[in-house]
């Protein structure tokens, strides 16, 4: 190869790695500067773990063109991004005596399509409490005839008296919901076989019902969470959600609480973050599970985003999280089993 060509081949190496660097490095600047910035930035922070893949290449680049400040620029990038990629913030054991055993399931059914499938998931695992995002009228009435014994039990209210346990197919009756009905991603439901009192949710775009549960003589607040993904169109939207379920969980921090859901939100997100640091911990993360991916299910677990996530007040451990393929839908189920510890 003569020195032209070679030195043509660095020049072009040389450019490759710096525009794949500057892309990832904007993006990391972002994450540092703990905002979500504007788009793409946004969509790709789900992805950041990721980026280690074209900040890789792109140091491999600077090595071919033999550019040392491309070299120290991409050890960098490298650098911060597997910082970064350590789960975020502080872990810490409830304190007081453990008074329940409580198994919880989320799973976004993608405008109700993944319904049969959820069924299916319900019987075999059998969670105490289950939330349900975009799940539209006929995902509704389906889980309706699996679990309610042709509606023995409708929303806000147990079984009367005298009515049997066993209602519903498989043995698994939930006698309590709180629901808000609507068409396509709108629908959104919490099952429980906690008994549960009514309790206003956060508003927003799709359903988020709100709930307080009697677990063992405790009142645990409940919250779906499923704000507006944020599409490019859709970042205010998708801001002023994650912003009021934040409101919501600073405003509890007196009771047990969970809140779980589809939050369009990885760890990596600014707006996610602020919601962690009113007190929560994410379920999946205590359970050693922080960056097992929930979507799209298509390509997870080998590469994907952990945006659906069962989020705990201090009053909680969580000893194991599982992530459940359903058919029909791009979402994983998580399931998390904790324990609820007595405040001294």
């Amino acid at each position: 190869m003569a020195e032209g060509e070679r030195t043509a081949g660095r020049r072009s190496a040389a450019w490759g790695a710096g525009l794949l660097l500057l892309s990832v490095s904007v993006v990391v600047g972002y994450r540092a500067a703990d905002s979500d910035g504007f788009t793409p930035v946004p969509q790709l922070l789900a992805f950041l773990p990721w980026l280690l893949a074209p900040a890789g290449a792109a140091l491999l680049l600077a090595a071919l063109a033999r550019w040392r400040l491309g070299l120290v620029w991409g050890v960098a990038v490298l650098g911060a991004l597997a910082w970064y990629t350590e789960p975020y913030g502080k872990v810490g054991s409830p304190g007081g005596r453990a008074v329940a055993e409580l198994q919880v399931m989320t799973a976004n059914v993608q405008f109700g399509q993944g319904a049969d499938a959820l069924v299916d998931a319900i019987r075999r695992y059998r969670p105490d409490i289950v939330f349900v995002q975009e799940c539209e009228y006929t995902c509704s009435a389906t889980l309706e005839d699996a679990f309610y014994g042709g509606g023995s039990a409708r929303e806000g209210k147990g079984k009367g008296k005298g009515e049997s346990e066993d209602a519903g197919a498989g043995g698994v009756v939930y006698p309590y919901r709180k629901a808000v009905e609507g068409r396509g991603s709108e629908g959104s439901l919490i099952l429980s076989s906690r008994r549960l009192a009514p309790a206003d949710g956060v508003t927003g775009t799709m359903g988020m019902p709100g709930a307080t549960a009697d677990v063992a003589g405790h009142r645990v607040r409940l919250q779906l969470a499923h704000p507006m993904p944020p599409l490019p169109r859709q970042l205010d939207a998708w801001r002023r959600e994650l912003g009021a379920l934040h409101a919501y969980a600073a405003a509890g921090t007196s009771m047990p609480t969970i809140i779980a859901g589809d939050f369009n939100a990885s760890q990596d997100h600014a707006a996610f973050r602020r919601i962690l640091d009113t007190g929560l911990y994410d379920g999946a993360r205590l359970a050693g599970e922080a960056r097992t991916p929930t979507w799209p299910a298509r390509t997870a677990p080998a590469l994907g985003a952990q945006i659906d996530h069962v989020l705990v007040s201090q009053d909680f451990a969580a000893h194991r999280a599982r992530f459940v393929d359903l058919a029909g839908t791009d979402h994983r189920a998580v399931i998390v089993d904790l324990a609820l510890h007595a405040r001294d």
